[in-house]
């Protein structure tokens, strides 16, 4: 009997280790400033991966690491639209092109023939953690926005979900769900995803503060009256499996009313939630594209920071926009890596981090209109 007892009390402990529990903290003011002390990177490294000529574009940075090295997959734009790439790097400064995870389809009948743009699921969310990206029944999970257009994120743009059984760190082509996951043609549409749909970030809800499994944050544009002429905000889908999503609660997440909110990527910081994200447009065009944060105490309710922004523009290779965070934190450092857009419209990506690390070798390549003048 003894032994059975002593079966049962180890089982419940087991089980009840398993189940996380997060503090839920009050965000103060004091909070809000001390998250930003964190994460902030005041020293700018400079350009990490740049396109090798002006027929392409890299964008949005997604990094994981895995036995002992880092990897990113990012997207890159030919004029076609979006496919998925991947790159490693032993200490996330200096990167190597692998080859691509999603590609155009061959079939003109696929909804999303002319645009895959990729993002990792279910990564190891805690600050200065493993960054590792977790499976669910044995796979290896994408989000992307995908669509039939030809064109820089043209056309109705919808949500889908890729996976893969093999290795993550190998160039290949992921599997796709046959039809979109989320749409902005859906029955249950809302108002502000009612035009078309972007980047989407899906997390884990461990302790099922929304009821489900799983969180999906993406930014959408929309509006009641005239749609195709909304702001982008960033809201929120949950599902219990990776396939089902349904759009959670009645409002966006983060509303600017104008202009851009997008691009949300969630990591556990001093028991907050914290939400990296980008801005652009608020006060006109002029003020160009930035990032900044928001933070949560039940990944629902957030809190935006008013202060500063973690990255602006301020460079030569990132004066027109520097938006679009991955910030990660390694050996007490932290790197944000960003989308750097110049005036000249060439996009790479860009790292800044928390202690000066120097400056980066990588520029990009001739404009267009500087090698015209050469001829």
């Amino acid at each position: 009997m003894k032994i059975k007892y002593l079966i049962l009390i180890i089982s419940a402990l087991a089980i009840t280790s398993c189940a996380t529990k997060y503090k839920k903290r009050e965000i103060t003011d004091s909070v809000m400033q001390e998250i930003y002390e964190e994460v902030k990177t005041p020293y700018k490294y400079g350009l990490v991966m740049v396109p090798t000529d002006n027929s392409y574009k890299m964008d949005c940075p997604s990094v994981f690491r895995k036995d002992g090295k880092w990897y990113m997959t990012y997207l890159i734009y030919d004029g076609r639209g979006y496919e998925t790439w991947l790159a490693e790097s032993d200490n996330l400064l200096d990167w190597k092109h692998l080859g691509k995870v999603m590609s155009f389809s061959e079939n003109e009948k696929h909804w999303d023939v002319n645009q895959k743009a990729g993002y990792i699921s279910l990564q190891d969310m805690t600050w200065g953690g493993s960054y590792e990206w977790e499976k669910y029944e044995d796979k290896y999970w994408m989000s992307y926005f995908g669509g039939d257009s030809k064109g820089y994120e043209a056309g109705v743009l919808s949500i889908g979900m890729a996976y893969t059984k093999e290795e993550p760190t190998k160039p290949h082509e992921f599997q796709r769900l046959e039809n979109p996951v989320l749409t902005p043609k859906d029955k249950d549409v809302k108002w502000w995803d009612n035009s078309t749909m972007y980047k989407n970030s899906v997390i884990r809800d461990k302790d099922k503060l929304t009821g489900h499994n799983f969180i999906m944050y993406y930014n959408a544009r929309g509006d009641s009256i005239n749609p195709a002429k909304g702001a982008e905000r960033i809201a929120m889908a949950v599902s219990n499996d990776m396939k089902h999503w349904e759009r959670y609660g009645n409002k966006p997440l983060i509303n600017h009313h104008k202009g851009i909110s997008g691009d949300a990527y969630i990591q556990r910081i001093n028991d907050t939630w914290v939400m990296f994200y980008f801005g652009a447009f608020w006060t006109g065009w002029n003020q160009g594209a930035f990032n900044r944060f928001a933070v949560s105490n039940d990944l629902v309710n957030w809190t935006d920071w008013k202060g500063d922004d973690l990255v602006k523009s301020s460079e030569p290779y990132d004066d027109l926009f520097a938006h679009k965070s991955f910030v990660v934190k390694d050996d007490g450092v932290v790197y944000h890596f960003y989308c750097a857009v110049n005036k000249a419209e060439q996009r790479g990506i860009a790292i800044a981090t928390s202690k000066d690390l120097g400056k980066s070798k990588l520029n990009f390549v001739a404009p267009p209109e500087k090698k015209e003048k050469k001829k």
